[in-house]
């Protein structure tokens, strides 16, 4: 890795390479979401970030060693992008990171029910992911981007984020109806 290189401390280093804001979210991306296309990356991110910002880190992160690039057979001017081992090894540092923020910041339940159930599952399940993650980006890239490889537990932690999306959303539309019939009787409606 060619990194600016301010002193030889580890957690130094480290901020020099994911400190910036937006390189753990597209890894973070790439990691939860399985998102390995641009377009993807762009258009499915919860904190917007745009084209050429995306472009810029995508193009550090393979500089660092951190992601890899290759082109999408199905499609000529696609590129599947695909984590390293480096990456693939962020997966406790994610998991910590997470159940910090779970419990110190006002996280919503959809969006943090993949932390808590990594840090439930401790270092078994971090583990178990990292070698999915290594089958589905190192092993077989375009298998995984196309979701001809599948991860386990990408699918578990995928399928608890929809069941709380889903429950999330019944209940935003049970508080509008309830809103909803108590305006109809403040307007004289019986």
């Amino acid at each position: 890795m060619n990194i600016e290189q301010r002193s030889g401390c580890p957690i130094n280093l480290t901020m020099e390479v994911l400190g910036d804001r937006w390189s753990l979210v597209v890894i973070r991306d790439m990691m939860f979401g399985n998102r390995r296309h641009f377009r993807d990356l762009l258009t499915h991110s919860e904190e917007k970030i745009a084209s050429n910002i995306l472009a810029a880190r995508l193009k550090r992160l393979m500089a660092l060693g951190l992601i890899g690039k290759q082109d999408d057979p199905s499609h000529s001017q696609k590129a599947i992008y695909s984590l390293t081992e480096p990456a693939v090894q962020l997966v406790p540092l994610f998991a910590a990171i997470g159940a910090w923020g779970r419990r110190h910041l006002p996280v919503s339940e959809e969006l943090s029910i993949r932390a808590q159930l990594l840090e439930k599952g401790g270092a078994q399940m971090w583990e178990d992911f990292m070698n999915d993650l290594r089958a589905i980006h190192i092993k077989d890239p375009i298998g995984g981007a196309n979701g001809t490889r599948p991860s386990p537990v990408l699918a578990r932690l995928t399928a608890a984020y929809e069941d709380v999306r889903k429950r999330s959303v019944r209940r935003l539309r049970l508080q509008a109806a309830n809103r909803g019939s108590r305006n109809h009787h403040l307007v004289g409606g019986s």
